[in-house]
């Protein structure tokens, strides 16, 4: 009995490798692969077993000493819960969100909106009532800017209530309820009058389009949207992999493709941002069984190539650049085949 016992497991063991090999990278499927993945060291399930937009293991408060609270889902009887303070901002990023473009967020990763009905100059809000329910107000206090920001964006506004509000470009922030997940940016558009905030105080998805103008990185010559995945010819470098707007995408070399784990946390986030997922049959140039997702620590869906996340690089200003490629010997541009380019010596 006891060695039909060992039997049983090794070969329920066996059953469980197999399927975790055929359901994420490096399996051969023709299909775009999805994954789910911790941060390296982390205890979590790894495959499409994991439940989608499953909450990370880290609150959006952690830094704040608790679990993040957009202060206004309904309670079990409709109403929306106030008694909880809004979280601090702490420091701001930036974060690229598919069909919204790059939007500032708090340090948790949580999308930051302004209102069309307020006011820039002078600041003022005019969301108060159950409008501050539904789009809780970010307090002032402890906000600093991004590394390489421009701190002198962010201020703060008196609320009718005493409290000091963050502005940034002098358009008061708000978080928004129903978005319960970091880099979720449900809010955007709300009423024709929400809108994600740029890192400069402007709308997201008007900075989005002012960068991919007819003939720019967004777009080709003939003012058609570009793919928003594509391979492109590079002078030094050769064939090598961009986004929508032409800018390069990376890879790191602390990152892993097979078991995935993430390098690239905290800080190193500050630099070199996640690129956004895409269609895998929307992009040009490159094998659509190579073009996937993962999703980060964090709850947010990373674009993945040939199983590895891919990055961009703020250091990169406009498109077409490479200047973050051979840093450190870590980061890497990427080819038309999903590798690595290697640094020129």
């Amino acid at each position: 009995m006891g060695n039909r016992n060992r039997a049983t497991t090794a070969a329920a063991g066996s059953v469980l490798t197999v399927l975790l090999l055929a359901s994420g990278c490096g399996s051969g499927d023709d299909g775009p692969r999805t994954v789910t993945v911790q941060a390296a060291g982390a205890e979590r399930a790894v495959g499409h077993d994991a439940a989608p937009g499953a909450a990370p293991g880290a609150g959006y408060g952690e830094e704040a000493g608790g679990e993040y609270d957009a202060g206004s889902e309904a309670d079990a009887d409709g109403s929306a819960d106030t008694d909880a303070d809004p979280a601090p901002a702490g420091t701001l990023a930036v974060r690229e969100i598919s069909e919204v473009g790059s939007v500032a967020t708090d340090a948790a990763g949580v999308t930051l909106y302004r209102f069309d009905k307020d006011t820039a100059q002078p600041p003022r809000s005019n969301c108060e009532g159950a409008c501050a329910d539904l789009w809780p107000a970010v307090p002032a206090d402890g906000a600093q800017a991004p590394a390489g920001a421009n701190a002198g964006l962010l201020g703060s506004v008196e609320r009718p209530d005493g409290t000091r509000q963050l502005t940034l470009g002098g358009w008061p922030v708000y978080r928004y309820a129903k978005d319960t997940l970091p880099g979720e940016a449900k809010g955007e558009g709300v009423g024709g009058t929400w809108h994600a905030l740029a890192a400069d105080g402007k709308k997201a998805v008007d900075a989005g389009k002012g960068g991919a103008g007819k003939g720019g990185a967004g777009e080709d010559g003939a003012g058609k949207d570009s793919a928003p995945l594509s391979a492109v010819d590079d002078a030094k470098l050769g064939k090598l992999m961009v986004d929508g707007q032409g800018r390069t995408l990376y890879r790191f070399g602390k990152d892993s493709a097979w078991p995935m784990k993430f390098g690239c946390l905290d800080a190193c986030l500050n630099t070199w941002k996640p690129a956004a997922p895409v269609e895998a049959e929307k992009a040009v140039g490159i094998p659509a069984k190579l073009v996937g997702s993962v999703e980060r620590p964090d709850g947010t869906r990373q674009l993945t190539i040939d199983c590895w996340p891919v990055y961009l690089f703020t250091g990169d200003t406009a498109p077409g650049q490479t200047n973050g490629h051979g840093l450190q010997g870590l980061w890497f541009a990427v080819n038309d085949a999903g590798k690595k380019i290697p640094a020129k010596g």
